[in-house]
């Protein structure tokens, strides 16, 4: 059964901007419609998994179809060459997969009954020539035009080797303009995928997990996501971050993407292992106001994660004692992703709650 997914509230951090360079290439192609339609149909052009799914409706695909029969202007289409020569669509699926199934002669894929709608041209002007048509039932020429028309397509590749690890990151972070842009964990998921997307994802799917979020299901934005992959970008390295937060887990994303070494496997016992502690004795933890605050999260867990001897009643009594802590305190406010004031919230959780420091 598909869960519905929610949205994380969590207090908004300024993180500073990071410096960026790209080492890309980028090439323009006008492809006819049928060619770009051929491709998506041998895979040469494919939809990512981490793109949304197709959500245009009939008129808003037909709208698209008349302004390609009558020469208008249609905004032109970016497509990524990954590393297997395929042409991974960044921005303008809608557009392309709106030509495909006109071409098809069925608007979207087929629904649980294995059916699928005919796709005649809808919502268009009264007098409009094209209302109520299929693709076979266009005339022979338009026909012909609409299979001959160009779209301009946007082809960028990242050079090998590369100086830089996220300069793709950024591609896709300002090329995507869909109605519902993605969000920065869910680009990773692209740009950096490997074994360590699912692993986050199943360490995620954990009740007691949505619990101390104060959550029922997954955040549509993957902000939990990526409080865990903060997490373990974290655990056991912490003295070695460096701002800008956004960057830093770019690196240790694109680092770790297979997941497999000791550190990981470490990570994926002890999360749980504190999870459950956290949950099963902290009333709404990490919320120094009504919602979730990263950084106090960030300094409690990776104590927590790092020190298996705290039991569940030093939890309780020296959890409190942190809460109260000036110095400890201090680092959730204002700059929190700064190099210093991660380091330093850190250390002063893991003395607090590690020794019941004063």
């Amino acid at each position: 059964m598909e869960i519905d997914e929610v949205e994380l509230q969590i207090e908004e951090e300024n993180d500073e901007a990071p410096l960026v360079e790209f080492d890309i290439s980028v090439s323009p192609a006008d492809p006819t419609l049928e060619l770009l339609a051929d491709k998506v149909g041998k895979k040469d052009i494919i939809v990512p998994f981490y793109q949304r799914k197709y959500v245009w409706k009939i008129e808003q695909a037909s709208k698209l179809i008349e302004s390609f029969l009558m020469g208008l202007p249609v905004p032109q289409v970016f497509l990524y060459v990954n590393e297997e020569d395929q042409l991974e669509i960044i921005d303008g699926q809608q557009r392309i997969m709106s030509v495909k199934y006109f071409f098809e002669g069925y608007f979207g894929e087929a629904g649980p009954d294995g059916r699928r709608q005919i796709f005649r041209l809808k919502g268009l002007a009264e007098r409009s020539d094209y209302n109520g048509k299929t693709f076979e039932e266009l005339s022979l020429r338009d026909q012909r035009r609409l299979r001959n028309t160009s779209l301009r397509a946007i082809h960028i590749k990242q050079l090998k080797p590369s100086t830089r690890n996220d300069s793709v990151f950024h591609i896709f972070e300002r090329l995507n303009t869909g109605g519902t842009q993605l969000k920065p964990q869910e680009i990773r998921n692209a740009v950096y995928r490997g074994r360590i997307v699912d692993a986050l994802r199943d360490l995620n799917n954990n009740p007691k997990w949505f619990k101390i979020l104060g959550t029922k299901s997954p955040d549509k934005n993957q902000k939990d996501i990526e409080i865990i992959l903060r997490l373990f970008a974290l655990f056991e390295i912490w003295p070695q971050y460096e701002k800008p937060m956004l960057k830093y887990l770019n690196e240790q994303m694109a680092k770790y993407r297979e997941f497999s070494d000791q550190r990981a496997e470490k990570f994926k016992r002890r999360f749980a292992e504190v999870v459950s502690l956290v949950a099963d004795n902290l009333e709404k933890p990490f919320r120094p106001t009504r919602v979730i605050n990263a950084a106090m999260l960030e300094g409690v867990m990776i104590a927590l994660l790092e020190d298996s001897s705290i039991t569940a009643d030093q939890l309780k009594a020296r959890y409190a004692v942190l809460e109260a802590d000036d110095t400890f305190t201090k680092y959730l406010r204002g700059a929190t992703t700064d190099t210093i004031t991660v380091r330093e919230r850190i250390k002063r959780a893991k003395e607090v709650l590690g020794h019941g420091a004063s």
